[in-house]
């Protein structure tokens, strides 16, 4: 079973970068599509960016795009999100998540990915 867990959150003055990073255990990642979702307190949890299983495709959140940049390193079993240009709306628990099924396509529901990390709070100070 897979366990994928965050790591590098913070808090972070706006204007401000950090780099998430999401590290699977027990399974590999490669070839499978991946996803960065947050979620604030009483709100549906939202879409952040996409990549595919080959990375060559991503997909960004109008709200982050232009600032936040996702990769994968299927040698290290890792996802990653370079946020920049921080804003105080960004504060948020940030989730990466697994897509299992075949296809070549960055998803933007989260309905479509099967696995979740734990979480990561990061906050954006004004």
């Amino acid at each position: 079973q897979v366990q994928l867990v965050e790591s590098g959150g913070g808090l972070v003055q706006a204007g401000g970068s950090l780099s998430l990073t999401c590290a699977a255990s027990g399974h590999p990642l490669g070839h499978y599509a991946m996803g960065w979702f947050r979620q604030t307190p009483g709100k549906a949890r939202e879409f952040v960016a996409a990549i595919t299983w080959s990375g060559e495709g991503t997909l960004y959140a109008d709200s982050v795009k232009g600032r936040f940049t996702v990769s994968r390193d299927d040698a290290k079993n890792t996802v990653s999100l370079q946020m920049s240009s921080l804003k105080p709306e960004d504060t948020a628990v940030y989730y990466c998540a697994v897509r299992w099924g075949t296809g070549g396509y960055s998803y933007p529901g989260a309905s479509a990915y099967d696995d979740w990390g734990q979480g990561m709070q990061v906050t954006v100070s004004a």
